[in-house]
């Protein structure tokens, strides 16, 4: 014999006998069995945009930057434009001093006053993406396995990188010593204090 309740005097089992097959699963999924041992850190939400840093107005193309970090830190390199992503493209030459075509940040290079012209360089093809394919084209296998691994750099940037250098080495050459001046490494000599110099 059927009795006809109000939905507020139905008991939970009167009300679970009355749903469907659907929405006692969809209930049941809701209901968390087992929790964590520790809690768990979400991560909050970065409503903050990233945008391209201020270039410093010391830095302009074809200054001289010397580079205080990574693997040619003390070596000296020409700017020649920045990046959407905020760094700095710079070369050697890779031919005067072994420095080949790379991004850095200006937060790691002091600028000098000593500028080469770099107006007949094209380098509008040369974006941030080159740098992440030149990456993703390295080869290489398990380190445990005891594969070796080959990375090499591509036709096109090899190309790139002798058209950019050539240009840039003939404005050198120009220039009486300037190819020396690239070519050696900053140092300091003890005593000497670099926020005093002028460079």
């Amino acid at each position: 014999r059927h009795v006809s309740l109000a939905p507020e005097l139905l008991t939970t089992h009167t009300h679970r006998a009355i749903m469907s097959k659907t929405d006692v699963a969809a209930e049941q999924a809701k209901i968390q069995k087992f929790y964590p041992a520790d809690d768990i850190k979400v991560p909050l939400k970065n409503r903050n945009k990233n945008k391209t840093a201020r270039l410093r107005a010391s830095i302009t193309p074809g200054t001289v930057l010397i580079m205080l970090a990574g693997r040619f830190r003390g070596k000296r390199v020409v700017f020649l434009k920045q990046l959407p992503s905020g760094l700095l493209l710079v070369t050697g030459p890779y031919k005067v001093n072994g420095v080949p075509l790379r991004r850095v940040d200006q937060a790691y290079v002091i600028a000098t006053s000593t500028k080469v012209n770099v107006a007949g360089a094209d380098v509008s093809a040369v974006t941030d993406a080159s740098f992440k394919a030149d990456a993703a084209t390295s080869e290489g296998k398990d380190f445990v396995k005891g594969a070796t691994k080959t990375e090499g750099l591509t036709a096109e940037r090899k190309a790139l990188q002798k058209s950019i250098d050539t240009v840039i080495i003939g404005e050198i050459q120009k220039v009486p010593h300037l190819r020396d001046y690239l070519h050696a490494k900053f140092s300091l000599q003890k005593g000497q204090r670099p926020h005093a110099m002028k460079f």
